[in-house]
């Protein structure tokens, strides 16, 4: 099925973790460009902070202020029609980190760049529960012949509670939660997988055995070949992860399986998020091109924790 979209706004460079504001406006950040932008409803674009390194995921917290998953930045293919793509780590990279943005002043806090002496390398997608963390993937980086195993971990927003909660993972990239917050699902981008698991505690996961890599529980992945990115969950459930390579939206059930396929205009479809009042708008990145594009999706959205939004 192909998505019917609109376009929001155009010429980002490398748009990533969009979240639609109650106000109508949406933020993302910009990986390449390396900030965090409001979009208007009319398309402007308004910068709110200048970040470096790699903005890759963010989230509002509980303080109404702005978390961003920072992954230290990466090298950039530019081709001749326009299109952006990655392509390894940074030249300049120094580290990952987990930054709080202030949307009022646009001052920048780092809060995070290491759990238990070991640094966050490559920091890319982030979701809050409702006692007031937040969950956050790190994909790691590829560098020469190497590439650094990820993790999943959890935090409290003083800077001062981090912890490992699942390792190792394979570039695991979009995180999400459950209806009930009880689920704590994580996508892997290079083998197209999805897992859950049951959350026990803040930060503390149930883990199945051997052979299960991480302890996660297979919900399903996609056909054909696809890389996973970030990941939106419906009101009813169901988890929806963007698609590279054959662009697009895959929708699982929480029992496990692929539901559906929505095919996207290009191959960087990395991100979707729910909003309006009836949370049936789903706003995606389509990042090679630098377009932020919305849809009327069939079922609603869940509302996020901190969103601003109240469930119909």
């Amino acid at each position: 099925m192909k998505l019917n979209l609109r376009e929001v706004t155009t010429g980002l460079k490398f748009p990533e973790g969009p979240i639609a504001m109650p106000d109508g406006s949406l933020l993302v950040v910009e990986i390449e460009g390396t900030r965090l932008v409001r979009v208007q409803p009319d398309g402007r674009q308004e910068t709110v902070a200048v970040l470096g390194g790699g903005p890759n995921g963010a989230a509002i917290g509980p303080d109404g202020k702005c978390y961003v998953c920072n992954n230290g930045g990466f090298n950039w293919v530019h081709q001749d029609d326009g299109y952006h793509r990655p392509h390894g780590r940074a030249d300049a990279y120094t580290g990952g980190s987990i930054q709080r943005v202030d949307l009022d002043s646009g001052a920048v806090e780092t809060l995070y760049t290491h759990c238990d002496g070991n640094p966050i390398m490559g920091p890319n997608d982030i979701v809050f529960d409702a006692d007031g963390g937040f969950w956050f993937t790190d994909h790691g980086k590829s560098y020469d012949r190497l590439m650094d195993r990820g993790a999943v971990y959890y935090a409290t927003i003083d800077g001062g509670f981090i912890r490992e909660a699942a390792f190792p993972l394979i570039t695991p990239n979009g995180v999400g939660l459950s209806p009930d917050g009880q689920t704590l699902y994580v996508s892997e981008t290079e083998t197209g997988r999805l897992w859950a698991w049951p959350i026990i505690g803040p930060g503390e996961l149930a883990k199945a055995p051997w052979p299960s890599p991480a302890g996660g529980r297979f919900i399903g992945g996609p056909t054909g070949y696809q890389r996973f990115d970030s990941i939106a969950v419906e009101a009813n459930g169901n988890i929806c992860v963007a698609s590279l390579v054959a662009g697009g939206i895959s929708v699982f059930s929480p029992d496990g399986g692929l539901i559906e396929f929505w095919e996207a205009p290009e191959p960087y479809c990395t991100n979707i998020c729910f909003g309006g009042p009836d949370m049936k708008t789903a706003y995606i990145t389509l990042s090679g091109f630098g377009r932020l594009v919305a849809l009327e999706w069939p079922r609603a959205g869940l509302p996020l924790v901190h969103q601003g939004f109240v469930a119909a």
